[in-house]
């Protein structure tokens, strides 16, 4: 059984507050990954690319209001 199937089941397991309290922490949990995938992203000029694709589509009519 690999990790991940062993976690599932531990997480099948919880009592409706254990997993409330499980539930909260991986939002935090998730989040923090997430913000350290943006720091990286950014420093390494990923995000850069994206912003010029994104402005050169604009100024390319590819834009619309929603």
């Amino acid at each position: 059984m690999s990790e991940v199937e062993q976690l599932e089941k531990k997480v099948q397991a919880l009592s409706p507050q254990e997993l409330s309290l499980f539930r909260a922490w991986f939002v935090e949990f998730d989040a923090q990954a997430w913000d350290r995938q943006i720091a990286a992203d950014q420093k390494s000029g990923k995000l850069k690319a994206m912003l010029e694709e994104a402005r050169a589509e604009y100024k390319a009519g590819g834009a619309r209001e929603i």
